[in-house]
């Protein structure tokens, strides 16, 4: 909150959408033009649905736009882990969302565009916030968001 209280700490899995899953297997295994610069961006709640089939231009869930950020906040990972699974993170700078009014946030989603609010680029993966659910979120508040991500062999 606004005087560093921590309100919640929660963790949720991710949904790697159809066209998530094609991108990766398109830049790592045919080399197609590829970009290393991700982002996050909030889902507002209550009543977030996130479906295989989700784009950025098609979605069933309603971004979240009030933090003071003019885009999309950088997702800046580290290094993956050589053990199976695999795992990247941005744990070591975890994105950072000024919150400016009162909301409700009830997600979280990757993607390759920083346009706030936008509906271009490709979104990778989206989290419906399971447990604890959905948590209010003031003007003042600072949102912080890990993001991991492993590969398993199996």
């Amino acid at each position: 909150d606004k005087d560093g209280n921590l309100k919640w700490a929660a963790e949720s899995s991710n949904l790697v959408v159809n066209v998530g899953l094609q991108d990766m297997n398109t830049k790592y295994f045919t080399g197609s033009s590829y970009s290393a610069t991700w982002y996050l961006g909030l889902i507002t709640g209550p009543g977030v649905t996130t479906s295989a089939t989700d784009t950025m231009a098609s979605h069933g869930f309603t971004e979240f736009t009030g933090y003071s950020q003019s885009t999309r906040v950088t997702c800046s990972f580290g290094s993956a882990t050589s053990a199976n699974p695999s795992v990247i993170s941005n744990s070591s700078s975890p994105a950072a969302f000024s919150i400016t009014s009162t909301g409700t946030i009830g997600g979280a989603f990757l993607t390759t565009s920083n346009t706030k609010g936008g509906t271009t680029g490709t979104l990778f993966s989206a989290a419906d916030f399971q447990s604890p659910g959905d948590r209010n979120v003031a003007s003042g508040d600072t949102l912080n968001v890990t993001y991991t991500f492993s590969l398993d062999a199996v």
